[in-house]
């Protein structure tokens, strides 16, 4: 069996891995590319720090009241079509932030409302994408895959920032037919999004036994593996759609899900306002952008394996949240440029590290719908913090004309996340069992 094994992991990973890195790629871009965009679009705009850090975080607020609904219906429409229609539209929302100034003359408004509404509708479009994909994967892969493979799949975020970071600082010096190159940004990194959510409608399978791709024996192996998983976890305990929602341990994972974003998003954000106050040009700053992230793939990668090798979770994700509010923390004390990079560099490793780490937590109690609707609401919830992050750092920016608040701030809901990670009641022996199922069949 072991061969079979072998055979149906290797096939589902080359053929979904690859193409759900590529999907989340441009997800990510699409969702932080308005970092770069606004080392000119402010000015042109005449927005505050403030105000930048108000409409960043309003896609977290339609983010979260959309989420779990479009999770329920992307099991009952079926990720593939529910995963290129999020794309696609999210795709032509995000274009329409290059013009701003067009829609707010046309609909008598100023600047900040549309870019708010832009902001609130890209955020309803893109509810369910991430929190749809991690339940996607559980339909593939047993337990004792999960960690590696949701860490292969968030590459995509570290890859995102490393390639797409100095592209978008070049975009900015491009002009052409009337636009400006935070204009342009906008509308060359949204089309990718549109194109690759055609294309999902035509690669994506739903469930094993739907796959062509898939010799029978290797199906049987994978459907057999998930439905001894899914009854052990229901011998122990079978959450109801409302108990998922309201069970404590849902919430503790929000809450540490919530920590870990407000940290990752209040740097996000203004990292290029960081990097760019260095007193370098916009491509040397779409650059150096990008070197956080190269450590933060490698140890998200290293990290993660480890987790996996010795099926311990909790106290990963603490160490990695340490990591990340060390890092933070000093980076807003020290004002040396290299040891300030040095410092984000090391504080993305911790951030990057704690999401494949802490996703098999959850699942390693949530079956079914209560799975779906369960990894949403901890996304959802958790994601609220993308608004209350990029917000609070641009007020206190404004208000104290620097960014060491701010960031000493993020570096405290890090500390938070890693000491409520420790608490959770977790049972450790059921994801071991449940690795050792994956491995025995």
């Amino acid at each position: 069996m072991e061969d079979v094994e072998r055979r149906a992991i290797g096939k589902v990973m080359r053929r979904l891995i690859p193409f759900l890195i590529l999907c989340y790629f441009v997800a990510y871009l699409d969702r932080v590319n308005v970092s770069f965009a606004k080392l000119h679009m402010n000015q042109a705009l005449g927005f505050s720090e403030a105000a930048f850090g108000l409409g960043a975080g309003l896609f977290f607020i339609a983010y979260f009241l959309f989420e779990v609904p479009s999770n329920i219906f992307l099991e009952r429409v079926g990720a593939r079509v529910w995963i290129a229609r999020i794309m696609i539209s999210w795709g032509i929302v995000s274009a329409a932030f290059a013009f701003i100034p067009s829609i707010a003359g046309a609909t008598g408004t100023s600047n900040e409302v549309v870019f708010y509404t832009l902001r609130l509708l890209l955020g309803a479009c893109e509810a369910g994408f991430f929190p749809g994909i991690i339940f996607y994967l559980t339909l593939w892969f047993p337990a004792v895959y999960r960690a590696r493979v949701v860490s292969f799949f968030m590459l995509a975020i570290p890859i995102s920032s490393i390639v797409g970071s100095p592209i978008s600082g070049m975009l900015l010096n491009f002009t052409g037919w009337g636009l400006a190159g935070w204009q342009w940004l906008f509308i060359l990194e949204a089309l990718p999004s549109v194109l690759v959510g055609l294309c999902v409608l035509f690669y994506l399978t739903d469930f094993p036994r739907q796959a062509r791709w898939l010799q029978d024996d290797e199906i049987a192996w994978l459907e057999n593996v998930q439905a001894t998983e899914k009854r052990n976890k229901e011998k122990v305990e079978h959450l109801s759609l409302f108990q998922a929602l309201t069970d404590a341990r849902i919430l503790f994972c929000a809450l540490v899900y919530f920590c870990l974003n407000a940290a990752s998003y209040g740097v996000a954000f203004f990292l290029p306002t960081i990097i760019k106050n260095f007193g370098v040009s916009d491509t040397q700053t779409g650059l150096l952008a990008a070197l956080p992230f190269i450590f933060g793939g490698i140890g998200m990668v290293l990290l993660g394996r480890h987790s996996d090798r010795t099926m311990e979770r909790k106290g990963h994700v603490a160490l990695a949240l340490l990591m990340a509010a060390i890092g933070i923390g000093l980076s807003g004390l020290i004002s040396n440029p290299i040891i300030v990079m040095a410092l984000l560099c090391f504080a993305q490793i911790g951030v990057s590290s704690v999401p494949p780490m802490f996703w098999p937590l959850p699942a390693s109690f949530l079956t079914g719908a209560s799975a779906a609707a369960g990894i949403a609401a901890i996304n959802s919830l958790g994601n609220l913090s993308g608004f209350a992050g990029p917000f609070a750092m641009g007020y206190l920016k404004d208000l104290t004309g620097d960014f060491t608040v701010g960031l000493l701030l993020l570096a405290g809901c890090a500390v938070l996340g890693a000491a409520v990670v420790l608490t959770l009641r977790i049972d450790a022996k059921r994801e071991q069992s449940s690795g050792e199922v994956a491995l025995a069949h």
